[in-house]
This record gives structure tokens, sequence and C-alpha cells, in this order.
């Protein structure tokens, strides 16, 4: 994409109506803009980051074999009552009626929709286990939204459900949630720390929250530190394995972590000194075991092996998609801007002419802006005739990775300047070098990158 063809309504300076670095940022950069109290326009920019988070979350459910789908997000009151939560779910639900006084409510969560689904249409125990999901808009109605969009009214959820015979199955449905969201956050450049919470309205026995650790965050949280030298990386798992699920639960839940309200202070002092932290958590999902709490109530149940007709046993996950972006951002900038990891940034690299007008300068942009597109990669140029200062504070301030800097000086020298906008860190390479280092940063992320050679046998002005 090139900047003077492109949406991106970049502020100068922070919005005073801004409490948190990552509403600031994401107003400052051109991401969201506000419609009202909690409700967000998704500028262009926000909406491809949006979309980049949303489309991993598919993948990694996808990759632990669940199945997608779509909900409405309007459900009938009569459900809610049959569960018993259309009373108890309290104000921040927006309840509605229609023009023929059918009483309605904007959804918060899915589960009295998807087990009437399910008692519909699943009547075997040989259809189990089923998991479906989808990712939905939701809207609960805060009293005091707040911190842009890690606490607005209108969000975006992927929100999953579990249906199996056996208590053991389902509690093999949740291990196999808490592996995938492990794999989940790690490509999203995040460590999301599975904690032990509270159930709050969802109900059950078994839950756990993902938190992110941030100075921001709404959570005070209590953990043993040793957990966050863990990591899933590159692991093979096989879903379908029980035993491996549960020893990857293990790995992660063993040591000592929660929230303010599952807090148990003697447990805590057990861990030795020096490992004990208290800090901020910001929430980006849950896991729950509930049982047959909704299944009885709506009636969804099946034929066992024995021929006898018992309830499902269910769970629900949540991912907030629309509040990840936020939890990055919070874990991830400086004092110019964002810096987004690399697995989920908008733009893979931005191009920065230093001269623009020059013809030299501009053919090397065009044919570098050219070479990445070819490889599957999106770049940013920033082709706008404006000082070189107001196209670094761009680049800075948006976060994308990496930078190639071209300017009639470097070219002299057959050299452009990629930049880490993590590190700061420069180095002077051939334009042909730039785009194959930028193409190997990236190969982990799109795998077609890692079995081509694009640049081998050709120099930058014969490749294209």
């Amino acid at each position: 994409m090139r900047l003077s063809r492109y949406f991106l309504p970049v502020l100068k300076e922070n919005p005073a109506e801004a409490q948190i670095v990552s509403h600031r940022l994401m107003l400052r950069a051109g991401m969201i803009r506000q419609a009202q109290a909690g409700i967000y326009s998704w500028l262009p920019l926000g909406f491809k980051v949006l979309r980049k988070l949303e489309n991993i979350v598919h993948e990694e459910q996808i990759r632990a074999g669940h199945i997608p789908m779509l909900m409405p997000t309007l459900q009938s009151a009569d459900l809610w009552r049959k569960s018993g939560r259309y009373d108890a779910y309290g104000p921040e639900m927006l309840r509605i009626t229609d023009r023929h006084d059918r009483e309605m409510l904007f959804g918060p969560t899915n589960e009295e929709m998807i087990t009437d689904i399910v008692a519909n249409y699943v009547t075997s125990y040989k259809a189990l286990p089923l998991t479906l999901y989808h990712v939905q808009w939701k809207f609960r109605d805060e009293v005091r939204p707040r911190f842009g969009v890690m606490r607005g009214r209108e969000f975006l959820m992927k929100d999953g459900y579990n249906f199996d015979l056996t208590k053991e199955d389902a509690l093999h449905a949740y291990n196999r949630h808490l592996v995938s969201y492990l794999r989940t956050y790690e490509r999203m450049g995040l460590q999301a720390i599975p904690m032990r919470a509270d159930s709050g309205p969802i109900g059950g026995d078994y839950t756990h929250e993902f938190l992110v650790l941030a100075d921001t965050g709404e959570s005070e949280v209590f953990y043993d530190s040793a957990i966050t030298d863990l990591s899933f990386g590159d692991r093979k798992i096989d879903y379908d394995d029980h035993a491996q699920c549960q020893a990857v639960l293990e790995e992660f839940t063993s040591r000592y972590a929660r929230t303010d309200e599952t807090h148990d202070e003697a447990v805590f002092n057990e861990i030795p000194e020096e490992r004990r932290r208290v800090a901020r958590g910001i929430e980006v999902g849950q896991i729950f075991y509930f049982g047959t709490e909704y299944s009885e109530k709506l009636g969804a149940m099946v034929q066992g092996e024995d021929g006898q007709r018992v309830p499902l046993h269910m769970g629900s996950h949540g991912i907030g998609v629309s509040r990840l972006i936020g939890a990055i951002i919070e874990a991830s900038h400086d004092d110019k801007g964002i810096i987004w990891p690399e697995g989920v940034t908008p733009f893979h690299c931005g191009i920065v002419n230093l001269k623009q007008g020059d013809d030299e300068a501009d053919a090397a942009c065009d044919k570098l802006y050219a070479a990445l597109t070819a490889l599957g990669l999106e770049p940013l140029y920033d082709d706008r005739s404006e000082r070189a200062g107001g196209k670094f504070a761009t680049m800075d301030l948006i976060g994308l990775p990496w930078r190639i800097t071209v300017g009639p000086r470097g070219l002299k020298n057959g050299v452009v300047e990629l930049t880490s906008r993590k590190t700061g860190e420069s180095v002077e390479l051939s334009p042909e070098e730039a785009v194959r280092k930028v193409a190997e940063i990236y190969a982990p992320h799109h795998p077609h990158l890692a079995r081509e050679e694009p640049m081998a046998g050709r120099s930058f002005h014969t490749w294209l």
C-alpha cells in the first residue's frame, strides 16, 4: 500500500480522553474512532490488525478440530429464561422489544443458543465429541466503559462450546482448549499466563483465565515467576492425545498463578520469596467446564451406548479478539508509539523515501515495493512529499517491525538502511539483501517464503 493512497488519520497530540497507553496510541495511530461511549469505528489500520488476530484464532481453532459457524447477535429472551439467566445476568445485558412485543436481547454470550441448536440436531453419542465456535460482535452495557477497546461495550469475541458424553471427555476438551490457546497467544507475540479464576455468571467448577501482565491491567494477579520462563514454542501437538494435552496443561498450570478472586495467601507463601510476584494483568480469554447445567435445562440429551438418554457435558471457551489489540499494545510499545509483534503487524515493512521526486530514489522504492509485494508480503510505502522527520515519526507511531530507508546518498553506495523498530538498530544492505532479509524474518509466519529463493541468481534490477 502506498501511504499517499491510504486512509491513515494520525494525530500529533495525545487525545485528552485517553487514560491508558493502548487507547492513546490506537487513537493517535488512526486505528479507531469513538462513535459513542465504549463503541468504536475500526479504521483501516485497526481493521487490518483485527482481521489478522481473527485469522490466527480461526487457524488454531481449526487445528484443534473445532468447527466454525455463526450465530445471530440478537437472541430470544425465552431461551435465557429457560436457563434462568435472563433476570440473573444483570443490567449489562441489553434487552430489546421488537415491533411485535417479542422480548429479545443483544447477546453477551451464546451458551443458551448453541445448546438449543445441538439439542435439536444431536441425538446420539455417535455424533460426539463436538466443538462448535464462532467469532462474533458482542454487547455488554458496561456502567463505565473506559480504556478504549480494553473495556468497551461492543467487542469482537471468539466463543466456542464443547459437547461431550462424559465428564472425562469434557475435561479433555478443556485441556485441548487450554493448549490451543497457549499456541494462539504465542503466535500473536504474547505471553498469556493461564490462571485459576472465578467462573462468574457463566458457572462451573473448572475455569482458567488467560492474563497478559501489564501495569494497566484491571486484575491483581499473584504468580510464581518461574511460569514466565515457559514457552509453547513449535511443539507438535496431537490434540486427540489426551495424555499429551494433559501433560502440557500440567506444565503450564502446576506453578502458582491466580487472580485476586481465587488467591490463597498460605499457598502463595510456600513459593520461595524471590519467585513470588504480585502484578496487574489484562484478561484476554477464559475457558470453563460447567457439566450438564445448560444441557439439562435446555434439553440437550443423547442416547448413550446403553440406550439410555443422558444430558451432554459442556464447556465454553472465549477469546477477546478486539481486546487483544489493546493488550498487545500495552505489552509492546515505547515513547514513540506501538511496536507490533511480527505475527500481527498490519504491514510487514515500511519503506521511507527520503527524497520523493528524485528519479533514482523513486525508482528504487518502487522496485523494493514490487519485490516485497511479489513475495506475498505487504509493505507500506511512504511516498508522501513530507519531511523525513515526519515520515519517521509516522512509522514509529504505527509500529511496523521493520523499515527500509531509501535516500540518494545511500543509493550512490548501492545500499539502503534496514531498521528494527524494536531495538532501533540499523544495518546498511544492498536492496537485494534487504528484501531477502525481510523475507527470512517473516518466513516463520509465511511458510511459502522459506521454500523460495526469490533473489537467487538475479540482481535487484533484473529480478522484476
